[in-house]
């Protein structure tokens, strides 16, 4: 859907389609170690939380984590270099997002009310006065069936779904709808 709005840049408009807005929202529900992958801690947190389960065992060889290289980490005998280190990394936040998918949606379908979102328009500072159009700050509530997409998409990494998904709520919000297909955040307290 990019009608009027498909040069939105042109006069120095600033923003990120929704669906990309709506996605680093999800993005940020998704909570983990704190420690970092390069300390001794984030990495023995990182390695009980992978070697807890089957699943974290299958993240780690999917990233090209040998069982051998497991076994020295785990022993004390090696400590992983840079690059395993950022394997390691990305095989505990892919498990985490698949093991927080359900609980992000219960949250946000909240017992079949959905969540109500703030859609922050396009930042228009940089834009000169006469070349401004009036765009507000939008509420909307999104009901459960159209989070429960929503997360899908963003669990698989489908941007088309998530951009269906975006083109609906734009579509929920009435004739402006199609202003908003570019936006500075999308922010929610779920």
């Amino acid at each position: 859907m990019t009608g009027q709005w498909g040069e939105w840049r042109k006069f120095n408009a600033d923003g990120l389609h929704g669906a990309d807005a709506l996605a680093r929202g999800l993005e940020a529900m998704v909570t983990g170690i704190a420690s970092g992958p390069d300390t001794k801690r984030g990495i023995n947190a990182r390695l009980r939380y992978l070697t807890a389960s089957k699943a974290g065992r299958e993240a780690m060889a999917a990233q090209g984590i040998s069982r051998r290289a497991l076994a020295a980490w785990t022993a004390g005998k090696r400590s992983p270099s840079p690059k395993s280190r950022a394997a390691l990394d990305r095989a505990y936040w892919g498990l985490r997002r698949q093991r927080v998918v359900a609980h992000i949606k219960r949250r946000l379908a909240r017992e079949g009310r959905g969540t109500r979102i703030e859609i922050d328009p396009v930042d228009q500072s940089r834009v000169l006065p006469g070349r401004r159009r009036d765009l507000n700050v939008r509420r909307i509530t999104i009901r459960p069936a159209t989070w429960t997409a929503a997360v899908d998409a963003w669990a698989e990494g489908d941007t088309t779904g998530l951009q269906a998904v975006w083109d609906d709520v734009m579509a929920d919000l009435g004739s402006d709808g199609e202003a908003y297909e570019y936006v500075s955040s999308v922010g929610w307290n779920a």
